[in-house]
């Protein structure tokens, strides 16, 4: 047979995969609309629904993305396969703290000009110019790997659809109580002038000095810290009901004329949260620079009294700390403990530093008033298919949560993770939603003398405020299950496709977005929002290194199609990795399913060229085949399917 003019020489990627992308995109069958109309699938074929984990605007997808697209790509189209009604939803994610970091730094590089030279709107309308054309980047870096994506369903969690969705839910939550205004000690990120939520904080072990002292020399008790530059802040001495050393002093009160320039009022309490065995047992308690001495305050009505400020120097109510930043600050208040001769120890020990993820900038709790979400709180839930949460009952989001996975609802791939986030959830604090940044939804809550509203349209009349804080990105993508299908409204994608059957992501997000997801559909309809969670690990280097700028190791996926296709990538990826499991990748091994590919290619070039001249695609039909035919493609067929 004389072979088509493609298949005359080796196989060539850079040829090969950009034709077969493009005939996929023009053919629409990743649209189950399409595959229904041309009689593929029909309209009562079961459905089977993943919604893509939207990657950040911020730049460009990494090896993590790649292995996420290539995973699921595999899952959709077996499922397509199978003649289930398919759909595969692609879609971006604002990252508002991320992607306003980024749009600061080149814009202040490029202009000298910061936020504060432009009125809100004209800086948003900026940095959403600046987030629209990375997107179009990622779209097509998305096309380049091969998902075989629905894009006319496309979503991004800032665009007009999901924006009435956000405020839907937010308004819904507010109205039954969930969502409340407060101060609270809450996680403060100098660098990003914002706050983060417990779970973009990451902890980096580094050394440090426990410095063991007491406040005066006619103090009794001597407390241990790794912050003495926090004790002109003390308001209390917390010790455990059941340490004897302390039990005489406990109720008591002490006043001290001068700890580094400051008078301090010092109340002796006993708290169960206090650990006997570390330092000397009792807990110098800083109510306004501790989310623990915070709760503490609470229990026992004691006074804050902030000495650090947003930019993590010390305020005028330090005393001689007083205009420092808070790191050096540290070193004056030691200098001066041991001058008054009230230092008794100095150790190195490990510490960890509490980092905010987006930005790098030092985390400091800082006291601010904050808008949260209420986990703990009853409500009445009207509408349940969750198990073991009946309609008509009460609950709170942290049993939703609790609740929803387990055999009968949501089960984690690989099952070692179920019990991580059972503990997670079990320890779960009221999450902080709001940030002061300009990129992202906008709170939509207005204020009028005493008045306050929320509502999905802005009340009428000139005199209302709107709040300016925006909400955390995880508020608008925890919706993503459902507002990609069109809710609030009742669409036919939404009852067809929710919940969905199942999320594949990577397991480093298992809090950060599963669960918000899990909590939003729950309350919000009263179902899970997906049957399984399929968690995949981490890419690192040949050496088993993550992959970062600093050490230069990073992999772009852009790169590797171009120099070895992407099939020889994604399947260097997949083959033989586990859900969950952490790979190395090489150079070579991707290299390998190069030569793989090839190999095909070639299989196919010697079946073509030995069949006969008058052979036709088209004759392959069942009265040309003998019955040892029949037999063996019956056999192929059962083999297939037990595959």
């Amino acid at each position: 047979m004389e072979l088509p003019e493609k298949f005359l020489s080796g196989y060539d990627s850079s040829t090969t995969e950009p034709r077969i992308i493009s005939l996929w995109h023009e053919s629409d069958l990743s649209n189950p609309d399409t595959c229904i109309e041309k009689g593929y699938t029909s309209a009562t074929a079961e459905p089977f629904c993943i919604v893509l984990p939207p990657p950040n605007i911020t730049g460009k997808l990494h090896l993590g993305h790649t292995l996420m697209v290539a995973i699921e790509d595999a899952i959709v189209r077996y499922q397509r396969m199978q003649g289930k009604k398919t759909l595969w939803i692609p879609g971006t994610d604002h990252a508002a703290i991320a992607t306003q970091s980024v749009f600061e730094k080149k814009h202040f590089k490029e202009t000298g000009k910061s936020r504060h030279d432009y009125s809100r709107e004209e800086y948003f309308s900026m940095i959403q110019s600046f987030a629209l054309d990375n997107q179009d980047y990622i779209k097509d870096q998305l096309k380049s790997l091969g998902g075989s994506l629905d894009w006319s369903r496309e979503a991004f969690t800032l665009d007009v659809e999901r924006e009435i969705a956000v405020r839907t839910a937010f308004t819904k939550m507010f109205e039954a109580g969930l969502i409340y205004r407060k101060d609270r000690v809450i996680n403060w990120d100098p660098k990003g002038q914002t706050t983060v939520s417990d779970d973009e904080v990451e902890h980096e072990e580094t050394k440090g000095i426990l410095y063991t002292f007491t406040y005066s020399k006619d103090f009794p008790i001597a407390i241990s810290t790794t912050r003495p530059e926090t004790k002109v802040g003390d308001t209390a001495v917390a010790v455990h009901p059941n340490d004897d050393r302390y039990k005489e002093y406990v109720g008591k009160t002490f006043n001290i004329d001068n700890f580094a320039g400051v008078p301090l009022t010092i109340q002796i309490i006993a708290d169960e949260n206090v650990d006997p065995t570390f330092g000397t047992g009792a807990l110098g308690v800083t109510p306004a620079h501790s989310s623990i001495d915070w709760e503490m305050s609470v229990q026992h009505n004691l006074p804050l009294k902030q000495v650090i400020n947003e930019y993590a120097k010390m305020t005028e109510d330090a005393g001689i700390l007083s205009g420092l930043k808070a790191r050096d600050a540290r070193e004056k208040a030691a200098a001066w403990i041991r001058e008054q001769n009230l230092m008794q120890k100095e150790e190195e020990v490990s510490i960890n530093l509490s980092i905010a993820q987006r930005t790098g900038g030092i985390i400091e709790p800082l006291p601010k008033l904050q808008w949260f979400i209420d986990v703990n709180k009853k409500f009445t839930f009207e509408k349940s298919t969750i198990p073991g949460i009946e309609s008509g009952s009460d609950t709170t989001l942290k049993e939703i949560l609790l609740s929803s996975v387990n055999a009968e609802g949501i089960t984690i791939i690989p099952e070692r993770y179920e019990k991580v986030y059972q503990h997670w959830t079990q320890n779960l604090r009221d999450w902080c939603i709001s940030r002061q940044i300009l990129y992202g939804h906008r709170i939509p809550v207005w204020y009028r003398n005493d008045e306050i509203y929320s509502g999905v349209e802005e009340p009428e009349g000139n005199d209302w405020v709107q709040d300016s804080d925006t909400l955390d990105t995880w508020f608008s993508s925890g919706l993503w299950s459902f507002s990609t299908l069109g809710w609030p409204k009742q669409t036919d994608d939404l009852s067809t496709f929710h919940s969905n059957s199942l999320i594949e992501t990577g397991d480093d997000i298992l809090f950060f977005w599963i669960s918000r997801m899990i909590m939003m559909s729950g309350f919000l309809l009263g179902e899970i929002p997906f049957k399984k969670v399929y968690l995949h690990g981490l890419v690192k280097d040949e050496k088993g290194r993550k992959m970062s700028k600093s050490l230069g190791n990073g992999i772009d996926p852009m790169d590797i199609i171009e120099k070895y296709g992407t099939d020889s990538l994604r399947m260097a990826l997949i083959v033989a990795v586990g859900p969950g499991s952490t790979q190395n990748i090489s150079d070579n091994k991707i290299k390998a399913y190069k030569h793989f590919g090839n190999k095909i290619w070639n299989i196919t070039r010697f079946v073509l060229q030995n069949l006969p001249d008058d052979y036709s695609y088209n004759q392959f039909e069942e009265k040309v085949l003998s019955d040892n035919d029949i037999a063996r493609i019956k056999r192929l067929d059962e083999v297939i399917i037990d595959v």
